[in-house]
């Protein structure tokens, strides 16, 4: 599409427009020598321009729409048409060291996000996280050196699928959040408080030897609380059933508050699975 003319022609007799001052607003004002008439042109791109400026500006600042020069119902005409513009990224090609990946939700849906920790390179909306949506999301990015992820099952399976020579870290972020939904900010038992300061301790873990020394203090407190962990409770009429047991099942382990992955066989808490440092 061809933009507006800085010297426009007559829309009578389509010779060329000269200027001839300017309007009570401001604007240019052309008139024709050959038939005498005048007009005003605008230039559409220069107002989309303005506007989607000042639409990005509100949308990304903390300025309300009342904080303007015009008046807001006016400001929401005049941005209404940014709302349809599609963002779109051209693939680079270009390989990242590492890259997270999460999922966000709003308004009933979910947009899947690949960040660098600079720059999101890309995104896919879905309406939940599944195996479909992430193979969408990954399929079009080059395997990076290593995946920062939340834990999700479906997501590590696919990055494992499309990218089998990236590492898979877990983000510490969601260890320590994981970490406060099992054990509470405040434990009051004893190997609670000392899974807790476990928790801590791992977002200190910066090389090798303190990753080595982590592991082994989490090694200590598995041991030491090994009895604990097998604890039992059974099933009875007065028994409240935690969320995670099956009607039928008839004991579960009392200080875990997920089931195993292998049914019934480990007590490990699973708050703390795959969150050693790598």
């Amino acid at each position: 599409m061809s933009l507006p003319r800085n010297q426009p022609r007559c829309g009578v007799c389509t010779s060329k427009l000269v200027k001839n001052g300017k309007t009570s607003a401001g604007r240019t004002r052309w008139r024709c020598k050959h038939c005498g008439a005048s007009t005003t042109k605008s230039r559409t791109d220069i107002t989309r321009k303005a506007e989607f400026d000042a639409f990005q500006h509100w949308l990304a600042g903390t300025q309300a729409q009342g904080g303007y020069t015009i008046p807001r119902r006016t400001f929401r005409h005049r941005i209404r048409w940014c709302w349809n513009v599609a963002p779109a990224l051209t693939p680079t090609g270009e390989v990242h060291d590492q890259i997270m990946l999460d999922g966000t939700y709003f308004n009933g849906w979910c947009v899947l996000i690949a960040f660098t920790g600079r720059h999101v390179i890309n995104w896919q909306y879905t309406d939940a996280e599944k195996r479909a949506s992430w193979t969408a999301l990954l399929e079009h990015i080059p395997a990076p050196k290593a995946a920062i992820v939340d834990g999700n099952g479906p997501l590590q399976t696919i990055v494992k699928k499309h990218w089998p020579t990236t590492r898979i870290q877990r983000c510490f972020f969601h260890i320590r959040q994981r970490g406060n939904t099992h054990l509470t900010r405040n434990p009051t038992l004893p190997a609670n408080k000392e899974l807790l300061a476990l928790y801590k301790a791992l977002m200190d873990v910066r090389a090798l030897d303190k990753a080595a020394a982590w592991t082994a203090a989490f090694a200590s407190w598995e041991a030491k609380w090994q009895s604990f962990l097998k604890h039992r409770t059974y099933a009875e009429k007065s028994t409240i059933r935690p969320a995670h047991v099956s009607p039928n099942q008839q004991w579960w382990y009392t200080h875990t508050s997920e089931p195993a992955e292998h049914g019934n066989s480990s007590p490990i808490s699973s708050a703390m699975t795959n969150s050693s440092p790598g």
